[in-house]
């Protein structure tokens, strides 16, 4: 009777699809299982957060261009603030090791930098200047009746489906 070999290889997680995949994973989610109606209370936030930013005037296409124009410094003190308040955020929750609302531990793990960052940055930074919407607010400017809007969701989701079909093909 002929023995067959076979050739196998074993996967390090050193390998590039590896990290990439293992950075994807949400490290936070809960373990708490709730009814669906409980995540109405995000649905509400996200209203309260897209007409927060109809008054801010952060989804107005002149205010963008303002923005990538140096016209006006609006746009970069909201960026600015939320940079501030998201970075106070996170060094008090490290500081007070802060819990989630059901008591679970909230961890942040540190992520390593590629030149993809670079690339995709560019790519998001000309389809902000171009469309004059960020992604955010895409839904908060569709909701005051600007239908055009529509086109740029549906490029956004297309793009989205382009780069996860094409991911692992990319160079990272």
């Amino acid at each position: 009777m002929a023995q067959t070999n076979f050739n196998t290889t074993t996967i390090t997680p050193e390998t590039d699809y590896e990290v990439r995949s293992l950075d994807t994973m949400c490290v936070n989610e809960s373990d708490v299982s709730l009814p669906w109606y409980h995540n109405l209370k995000y649905a509400a936030v996200g209203v309260l957060f897209g007409i927060t930013f109809v008054k801010a005037e952060i989804i107005s296409w002149f205010r963008i261009q303002e923005m990538f124009r140096l016209q006006s410094f609006h746009m970069y003190g909201v960026i600015g603030t939320a940079v501030a308040v998201g970075a106070l955020s996170v060094f008090l929750i490290k500081k007070f090791k802060v819990r989630t609302i059901h008591g679970e531990a909230i961890t942040f793990q540190d992520k390593k930098f590629n030149k993809g960052q670079i690339f995709g940055g560019l790519l998001f930074g000309f389809g902000w200047a171009m469309t004059g919407a960020c992604p955010g607010p895409l839904f908060a400017t569709l909701g005051t009746g600007a239908l055009a809007i529509s086109v740029t969701i549906l490029s956004a989701i297309a793009g989205t489906w382009v780069y996860g079909y094409f991911r692992d093909r990319l160079p990272h």
